[in-house]
């Protein structure tokens, strides 16, 4: 098997699993399998193809010899036909029927469209088990209040656990998307140089109905459904359909670990630090978010690869041209690769989730008497006081409080300041500056996300998650 470890993503980043779909190996070795496939349909049909021919193509599947194909490559500048004449010195009495009828792109989109459809599946197993790792989270912290952010200023208080939902909740999306994908995508089939299956034709003297039962045979042997109607290639609309879908999930890590780094910066929340893990090679105290922002850095690396695949899709001339082959050679493994090593790290961050409760806690109490008042004020208004005396009081106090916390640096004294005003004797200022009274239906929204879209996704993906053992490179 050849695997490229110069290149980082492979090298670095993504799973052993995700490298070896995308590593030489496997794509020859699918090439092989899919002219095999042909073979023997062809036989079923009643083409010159003896049991012989197909035996001895069977035996030589994963045996390649990559130096003689680049050798071959070099002479005919042709990767297809370098690779009929590497299996064919295996197989010499099958050399004349390999790729009978065919044309290039009858391997190499038949080959991507088969390792897309297990790319996504490779990818929406990783997503489940981050789910199941989010819903877990949530749960735990369903009911810890801690202070919420609009506009990055300072709003109506939430839950630790609510907000992991925030996360977990764009992923479910991403993953009905992704399952979404999967059941459409779809392979080139049999139609050769134009789409118009002439040569097929051909080989069945004009017979329309071998043709089709061709087609038929070749698919279910490969487990997957042809489109109606294509050029020379299947449409790549369907790249940029994928390309779209693994965009969405990068948008999703991306958004979170830009979270987790702003909630490291007020000490609220930490990705896990191991032991021995240095955070700066200078400042020795550090605990740079690294996992988090390698999240950020690899996410927007597919974001940006989603610009692709829709020009490719725009300008395919007619029944093709080639200038999709370099780009999509590039694209499309690497939007896979740098993904897994995305949700390796989220996966990894969501199961080792420090959470700081005490700083949480002063964090809000710093936030908390100013979102108080209204309630102490509403219960000052029962007792009979004079609701727009006390609002003006309330005014004056808070004023005063904020000088001290921004100009002297002190710590937010509302609470004492009202409790110490006669105007609001009587009135339990503890009882209604409690956080819990804000946070509103935070736990509750946290049961029912977890029951109502986390649980059937357990359910579904019971036996994977079971499976799913993260290849962590952090």
């Amino acid at each position: 098997m050849f695997l490229d470890y110069e290149n980082p993503l492979v090298g670095r980043y993504a799973s052993v699993s995700m490298s070896r779909l995308w590593g030489s190996q496997r794509k020859f070795g699918t090439w092989r399998r899919l002219w095999l496939a042909l073979a023997e349909s062809e036989a079923e049909l009643g083409l010159p193809v003896t049991p012989a021919q197909i035996e001895e193509l069977r035996n030589h599947l994963d045996d390649i010899d990559f130096e003689k194909a680049a050798e071959y490559e070099a002479e005919l500048r042709h990767d297809v036909m370098a690779h009929v004449h590497t299996y064919g010195d295996v197989c010499p009495n099958a050399r004349p029927i390999i790729h009978l009828g065919a044309t290039s792109c009858f391997v190499t989109d038949n080959t991507d469209a088969i390792l897309l459809r297990e790319a996504l599946i490779l990818i929406r197993n990783r997503l489940a088990a981050v789910i199941d790792r989010l819903g877990r989270l949530a749960w735990k912290y369903r009911d810890l209040p801690c202070l919420s952010f609009t506009h990055l200023q300072p709003a109506q208080p939430t839950t630790v656990g609510r907000r992991v939902c925030l996360w977990a909740y764009d992923l479910i999306l991403d993953l009905a998307e992704i399952e979404h994908r999967i059941e459409k995508i779809k392979t080139l089939g049999n139609k050769g140089t134009t789409g118009t299956q002439a040569s097929f034709l051909k080989l069945f003297n004009g017979n329309h109905e071998k043709v089709r039962q061709l087609e038929r045979l070749f698919c279910a042997k490969i487990g997957m459904e042809s489109f109606a109607v294509t050029g020379q290639t299947y449409p790549r609309k369907m790249d940029s359909q994928i390309l779209d879908v693994l965009s969405g999930v990068a948008q999703s890590s991306h958004k979170f670990a830009v979270d987790l780094r702003l909630l490291a910066h007020r000490k609220e929340m930490e990705e896990p630090f191991e032991t021995q893990q240095i955070g700066s090679s200078a400042m020795a105290y550090k605990r740079n978010p690294m996992r988090s922002e390698r999240i950020c850095s690899l996410s927007r690396f597919v974001m940006s690869l989603q610009t692709s695949p829709p020009v490719t899709a725009a300008t395919q001339w007619l029944e093709r041209t080639l200038d999709d082959s370099a780009n999509r050679r590039l694209v499309l493994p690497q939007a896979f690769l740098a993904l897994d090593a995305v949700l390796i790290l989220y996966q990894n961050i969501a199961e080792g989730l420090v959470v700081y409760p005490k700083v949480i806690e002063k964090n809000l109490r710093s936030e908390l008497p100013f979102m108080a008042t209204e309630n102490i004020l509403m219960a000052a208004v029962e007792r009979g006081g004079d609701r727009q005396e006390l609002h003006e009081r309330i005014r004056r106090h808070s004023q005063a409080a904020a000088t001290v916390v921004k100009t002297e640096g002190g710590e937010n004294d509302l609470l004492n300041r009202i409790r110490n005003d006669p105007a609001f004797a009587g009135i339990n200022i503890d009882a209604e500056s409690e956080a819990s009274a804000f946070i509103g239906r935070s736990p509750e929204q946290v049961d029912e996300l977890i029951a109502e879209q986390i649980e059937p996704i357990r359910r579904r993906y019971e036996d994977i998650l079971t499976l799913v053992n993260a290849e962590v490179r952090v």
